[in-house]
């Protein structure tokens, strides 16, 4: 669809209801037709009268502004049969309005009735023009945000409740005109990258408007890009049966078009690729500009944002001369960047562009009226015109440049003062600055920091050096490759020019020499390039301070680190920790991430650790440093799950620490803390599987469990438990390995990987009762318990949980306690004990009530939705679901959210309402779930179900095939339940 829908004599942006301005006095009402017809002044509605008097009401409004005869009036509230008294009744009501709104609102004019007031279907279409607009100008995002705002305006059914032949006709055409904005805001959805968010609701929208084509062939795309191609083809094939069923027609050109291209994987139909700008190179002289390289790759986006500035700066419009200062570490290619923008400049500077290296990373920078004097004489400033001192200089430079357009690129600057005497002073001029160090004391200057290559630019360039062909043969060895460069512009150049050398080389040679981190460094010379070089610069200028904290930093595995963690490695104030990272910011060998976190280039972070394994003294301050951080990590992360959970005892059982955590009152803070450390709390796991950390590196998994829960986190936190039961069963630590174990074991059944978790928790059980650690004694029972339920071991499972509950009991672990007892609850259901499993679920919820446990509750109330769902109490099963599933958005557990979601499917679609569970799937799919592949294949399975009943067969079947591919791979009982599904109808 091109554009965006409009209604019919749509209004123009800011048009108001009616001519004119409403009379003097109280403020003047707000109307609604989109869902029932209503009025506010104020924050207060007004009474709208009877369903005739709002049919009046409501044929005055849609004619926003205009005049309406009584004729027409009576016409549009009784259509060809008016009552006798229909002229009275009109007035009647009118007179009501009136006095209900007050002057000037319902006017008598020309023989009829107007109304003066603001409308949410102006509003509407006022937000529909400017989504348009933002569409024309190649702004889908905004378009599409605007669309959102406008589709919101909507309360239901327009007109809702209001009688009359013009209403109905009006609902018609306002609900046409909704379905073409939502159908262009689900365009604009697939443009953007959110075809998996887009099925589920597409989904919905075919099953409420099945020979709608537009919308399944938007739900055709958006499964192809979700890559459910087979689902894709299946749309088409349902929509064929049901357009010839029912219409006795076939799909429209564009859907057999699409089917086409979805049936030989059209690359068209992926999202488009963002344009590349277009150089623009024309000599002109003074031309100091170093060549552009050939093989310039990607920065689209910068280079992009850089040559507007200049452009706006050259034009007639510019009125002072624009400075942008480009700041990143070195070889991250500041200058190959500015060079290239420079270049596509040039036309817009005509009368020529100056070029200087600075030098102000090395030893001796270039001085200011070094430069000056050069750039006087490149301006054709005799030598003996030419003054002494550096004020002189700047002073007549700046008027040689008055009048002209000149580009000056100041590569390489050490600091603001280098540079301020060399900026050109007058507009039509500007300057590009390059520089490991931010330019903050550059006044109107535009900054801009460069950050590493995307993994595809990089690839580009790699190619570009390398050849075509060699690449083309080890694509993903030449991914491992510019992986191991970082990403950065120096190393790829560097790497990719050492193979380019050497024919003999293949790209898998050249990987396996950079796989070795340690050697990597080293690997990467080149003739007179060396990454080291650019490093060592900087490093040597740092006071001892800032070397320390360079060094020490550079340990932490985590991808970057906060101000509280860095204070921690550092044994500093935060106060003072943040002044020396700053410092190091500015000296560009670290970079801000964002407020208050810090991180490093991987190939400085490599040069920061041989640097500290070099300089460090005494060594074992590595140790101490990384030490401190495992500590800070452990101690915040136990503050934050005692807050969550209130009078659970496993913080008790926990190492102790030497250094103190962050401490926080609020949960909501404490739960962001936690998500927005989750890469670098694993990461600090990992690296802390050594003997003397061991012990505190496995508790801290127990400590941050709500990672494993969270979907973004949780395949990160099954590696980091792996890890961690390898290393304590190695060390031979009985106690931590039981820990680890049955932390492994959680993990790998939320997965609904059971084959795996249950001898994990078997072996944990084993290990806690030789221990006897009542942390690991009640929950390896536990989870034992849940996954013997889950493989339909009933008896197994009942007995383990029973040992769970005592041994929770025993430990004073209320929170355990009811998690076991609503666990336990799901079983008895499931051999059809329901109302003993009901009680149980209460007695669970009672516990988490008394103890103030929101976010626990919320899988006691899931656990209660489904035993109320056997008892087949929808409406109750419904209530107890939905209140979980927002707690789970609420709290982020992304994982628990897709599960609920799946519930809360099934029960619509026990229910008879097959289109609410097909949304309700179609979500669980797009969150994902706990359980894995296994519970994918559930969801499916339900999916399927679904759609059969909305008599989108094809799809149902297609969804059942994979889920039947999920259950033969994974071995699962459920594969014959789908073969049985499966079966041709008829089939013996």
């Amino acid at each position: 669809m091109d554009g965006v829908a409009r209604t019919p004599e749509q209004r123009g942006p800011g048009s108001p209801v009616g001519p004119g301005e409403p009379a003097a006095g109280p403020v003047p009402p707000r109307f609604g037709v989109l869902g029932p017809v209503r009025a506010w002044r104020g924050g207060e509605p007004l009474a709208a009268g009877s369903p005739q008097q709002r049919a009046l009401l409501a044929a005055l409004l849609l004619r926003e502004g205009r005049t309406a005869t009584a004729d027409e009036l009576i016409d549009a509230l009784w259509g060809e049969a008016p009552p006798a008294r229909a002229l009275a009744a009109v007035r009647t009501y009118a007179s009501r309005l009136r006095k209900l709104f007050g002057a000037g609102v319902l006017v008598s004019e020309s023989g009829g009735y107007a109304v003066r007031g603001t409308l949410d279907l102006t509003e509407a279409q006022e937000l529909a023009a400017e989504a348009e607009k933002a569409r024309a100008a190649q702004d889908p995002r905004t378009a599409r945000k605007t669309l959102r705002r406008a589709l919101a305006l909507w309360d239901g059914e327009a007109l809702a409740g209001v009688p009359g032949p013009y209403a109905q006709a009006q609902r018609v055409r306002l609900e046409e005109w909704r379905l073409q904005l939502l159908e262009t805001r689900l365009e604009l959805d697939l443009e953007q990258g959110c075809h998996a968010e887009a099925v589920s609701e597409l989904t919905a929208l075919t099953a409420a408007h099945p020979l709608r084509e537009r919308p399944r062939e938007l739900l055709m795309l958006a499964l192809y890009r979700s890559g459910r191609q087979a689902e894709a083809l299946a749309v088409y094939a349902d929509t064929r049966r049901l357009l010839a069923d029912e219409l006795g027609v076939d799909p429209r050109p564009q859907l057999r078009e699409l089917q086409n291209r979805v049936l030989r994987a059209d690359p068209a139909l992926a999202p488009p690729p963002a344009p590349a700008a277009e150089p623009a190179v024309t000599l002109v002289r003074p031309a100091q500009l170093p060549a552009t390289v050939p093989d310039f790759t990607g920065r689209a986006a910068v280079v992009r944002e850089l040559g507007e500035v200049l452009s706006a700066a050259s034009g007639a419009e510019g009125r002072v001369m624009a400075v942008s200062a480009l700041a990143g570490i070195g070889g991250v290619g500041k200058t190959t960047l500015a060079v290239h923008v420079a270049h596509q400049a040039r036309s817009a500077f005509p009368d020529g562009q100056l070029y200087v290296d600075l030098q102000g990373a090395g030893a001796r920078a270039a001085e200011p009226e070094t430069v000056l004097g050069a750039f006087l004489r490149a301006l054709g400033t005799p030598d003996s015109a030419v003054p002494d001192s550096l004020a002189e200089r700047a002073a007549l430079y700046r008027s040689v440049l008055d009048g002209r357009r000149v580009l000056v690129l100041l590569d390489n600057a050490r600091d603001p003062a280098q540079v301020r005497p060399l900026l050109p002073g007058t507009a039509g001029c500007a300057a590009l600055v390059t520089s490991r160090v931010r330019m903050v004391g550059l006044a109107g200057a535009h900054l801009v920091d460069l950050d590493v290559m995307s993994p595809e630019e990089a690839l580009a360039l790699f190619t570009r050096i390398v050849g075509e062909e060699r690449v083309a043969a080890e694509r993903k060895a030449a991914l491992d490759t510019v992986a191991a460069c970082g990403f950065l512009p120096l190393a790829i150049r560097i790497a990719a020019s050492r193979l380019a050398a050497r024919r003999t080389w293949t790209v898998s040679v050249l990987a396996a020499k950079l796989a070795d981190e340690r050697r990597r460094l080293d690997e990467l010379q080149a003739g007179d390039l060396a990454v080291e070089a650019t490093f060592e610069l900087g490093y040597g200028q740092l006071e001892p301070a800032q070397a320390r904290a360079f060094r020490l930093l550079g340990l932490a595995d985590g991808p970057d680190i906060s101000l509280a963690a860095a204070a921690a490695v550092l044994d500093l104030p935060p106060h003072e920790t943040e002044d020396l990272l700053e410092s190091l910011v500015d000296t560009s060998l670290l970079e801000s991430a964002a407020p208050g976190r810090y991180r490093f280039h991987d190939l400085v972070r490599l040069y920061a650790r041989a640097c500290a394994e070099r300089d460090e003294h005494p060594p074992s301050e590595r140790a101490a440093a990384l030490s401190r951080l495992l500590d800070f990590y452990l101690a915040t992360a136990a503050g934050v799950y005692a807050i969550e959970r209130p009078g659970d005892r496993t913080v008790d059982h926990l190492e102790p620490t030497a250094f103190p955590g962050t401490v926080f009152t609020d949960d909501a803070d404490a739960l962001d803390w936690l998500h927005a450390e989750a890469a670098c709390i694993l990461a600090c796991v990992r690296q802390s599987l050594g003997p003397s950390t061991l012990r505190r590196a496995v508790d801290l998994l127990l400590a941050a469990k709500d990672l494993a829960e969270s979907g973004a986190s949780a395949l990160g936190y099954e590696a980091a438990a792996l890890a961690a039961r390898d290393a304590t069963a190695a060390a031979g630590d009985d106690h931590a390995e039981g820990r680890a174990r049955t932390t492994l074991a959680q993990v790998l059944s939320r997965a609904g990987r059971f084959d795996e978790a249950g001898p994990e928790a078997e072996r944990a059980i084993e290990l806690g009762a030789r221990t006897q650690d009542p942390w690991t004694r009640a929950n390896a029972h536990n989870e034992q318990g849940i996954i013997a339920n889950c493989k339909n071991l009933r008896a197994a499972s009942e007995a383990h949980l029973l040992e769970a509950v005592r041994a929770f009991r025993a430990d004073g672990n209320r929170p355990g306690e009811a998690s076991a007892l609503c666990n336990l609850s799901r079983v008895l259901v499931s051999v059809g004990r329901t109302s003993s499993g009901i009680d149980l679920v209460r007695q669970g919820i009672a516990i988490y009530d008394e103890l103030g446990l929101t976010f626990r509750l919320a899988n006691a109330r899931y656990a209660l939705g489904i035993a109320l769902s056997h008892a087949s109490r929808q409406t109750e099963a419904l209530r107890e679901l939905s209140a979980a599933l927002q707690t789970f958005v609420e709290n982020r557990q992304r994982l628990w959210e897709g599960a609920t979601h799946f519930r809360i499917a099934q029960v619509h679609l026990s229910a008879g309402r097959p289109a609410q569970g097909a949304r309700h799937a179609e979500q669980a799919l797009s969150t994902g779930s706990i359980g894995g592949d296994w519970m994918r294949a559930n969801i499916l399975t339900l999916l399927g179900r679904s759609l059969s009943r909305l008599e989108q067969t094809d799809r149902a079947r297609a969804c059942w095939r994979d889920a039947l591919a999920i259950y033969e791979r994974l071995d699962a009982p459920e594969a014959g339940e789908l073969r049985t599904l499966l079966r041709p109808v008829g089939a013996a």
